[in-house]
């Protein structure tokens, strides 16, 4: 079976008492993927999965996904899976014969009518293992003790559950632990901008729709670090922005009020007729924007506002972008809005930023999240589907797509929660690394002036 999770149903009933080849396929035809378990007088527990459905087709079925498996040995817990290697055989699917499996046959459970002796059903078929599935090195004696003498045996109807975890998470992250976490906050507590460029701190610009968690990210990360849920910046939903001022956010390391090495930019939401452009946001890309700049409609930003930064330094420069985008409007993101998002995209390829998509409200389209935890965003299906999505419309690739839960309507802290608010800005801070190395290769290269970095 694939890496979705499924969920096992039996097929009417049991087999047992009615061991006949033509109830058999009365019960089971055409009802899809099937397991069938046999549990014998020795207290083993083995089958077969074929994802093709039985049908009375007088001939074998090819099925690449189908599987031989052992549960229990003498009624110990001993599990493993035999996958099909002549797939081209993988089932027989005669009318005449119970579920069997393999040419040869692998395991032929019983044809026509089997009848209880007193004490078991001594099937009437063969298990000749190593035909068609790969044993590895298990055999008759190992599976099922030598003989077909069962007490049961039970076909189960399997339905794929789409929005089920996957048993492999889809971005390999370190377990989550408390471990983690530490590492985590102490990495961002340590970060500082590349050295060679003398600038304190990174500046990364948060841009998205109304309503998208701009502020509430900047919230979350001050909760992380000063140890308690907090509400600095304001955010909530409301038709048009409720961010009117620029801020450039000082995140603040604990008790000591300590200024860490990097400042988040909050500006205006993204609206469809209104909102940041292309115009403003090279203006603040470039530096040139002060902290708590009041957004005027009627009074674009030019030079003659006041405290218009003039010769701006790579210390006032945004490093990179991270559009801030909510996971469950992304199907139906305003056209005008996304040709906005296109708009400013281009002006930050021209100038060479780094941007990320911070996608946040993930717990509210997988109920995976919702219901067992926020450590479960990377076996979601679901959210693995909206990345892929994201990334296609914003033409980024899928490492760029940073799924997040901002603090919402928590009155404590939650370590899964901060674990992955903490790795999507770890992430956020090295795609600002990448902007500093190409910039320091253009100042080696001579192409860049030193007087242009500024502490």
């Amino acid at each position: 079976m694939d890496r979705r999770a499924a969920k096992v149903h039996i097929v009417v009933q049991s087999i047992k008492g009615w061991f006949n080849a033509t109830t058999f396929h009365s019960k089971c035809n055409n009802k899809g993927a099937t397991v069938t378990v046999l549990y014998n007088t020795s207290g083993s527990v083995y089958g077969g999965y074929t994802s093709v459905a039985w049908k009375n087709s007088g001939t074998y079925s090819i099925d690449n996904k189908a599987f031989l498996f052992r549960l229990y040995q003498n009624g110990t817990a001993k599990p493993v899976q035999f996958p099909v290697t002549v797939p081209g055989y993988a089932i027989n699917d005669n009318p005449n014969y119970g579920p069997t499996f393999g040419g040869g046959h692998d395991l032929y459970t019983f044809n026509g009518t089997v009848n209880h002796d007193g004490t078991c059903y001594p099937l009437n078929g063969s298990a000749n293992f190593g035909n068609s599935y790969n044993m590895k090195g298990e055999n008759l004696n190992t599976i099922c003790n030598g003989n077909l003498k069962v007490t049961d045996l039970e076909v189960y109807m399997v339905e794929e559950l789409p929005n089920a975890p996957l048993e492999n998470p889809w971005r390999r992250t370190p377990e989550w632990n408390l471990k983690f976490l530490e590492e985590l906050k102490t990495n961002i507590e340590h970060y500082k901008p590349l050295k060679e460029l003398k600038i304190q701190q990174a500046r990364i610009l948060l841009v998205g729709q109304v309503g998208a968690g701009k502020s509430s990210f900047f919230n979350t990360i001050n909760s992380i670090f000063r140890g308690y849920i907090t509400s600095q910046a304001c955010s909530g939903n409301a038709e048009h922005s409720l961010t009117t001022v620029y801020r450039t956010y000082q995140v603040r390391n604990g008790p000591s009020g300590k200024p860490m090495n990097f400042r988040l930019h909050d500006t205006r939401g993204l609206e469809a007729d209104q909102g940041i452009d292309g115009h403003e946001i090279s203006y603040i890309v470039d530096g040139h924007l002060p902290d708590r700049h009041q957004f005027n409609p009627s009074l674009p930003i030019s030079p003659e506002i006041p405290g218009f930064i003039t010769s701006p330094q790579l210390s006032d420069k945004i490093h990179c972008v991270a559009f801030v985008m909510d996971s469950s409007t992304v199907d139906v993101l305003p056209e005008k809005v996304l040709e906005r998002i296109k708009s400013l995209q281009t002006r930050l390829n021209q100038k060479g930023v780094p941007q990320v998509v911070l996608l946040t409200k993930i717990d509210k389209v997988c109920p995976i999240i919702t219901e067992e935890s926020v450590s479960r965003v990377f076996h979601s299906p679901i959210i693995q589907e909206v990345v892929d999505r994201v990334s296609q419309i914003m033409g980024l690739p899928r490492a760029h797509i940073l799924p997040l839960k901002n603090y919402e309507s928590e009155m404590e802290l939650d370590d899964h929660v901060s674990t992955l608010a903490l790795m999507t800005l770890q992430q956020v801070l090295r795609f600002a690394d990448d902007y500093m190395y190409n910039y320091l290769d253009l100042l080696e290269e001579g192409k860049l002036k030193q007087e242009n970095i500024r502490e």
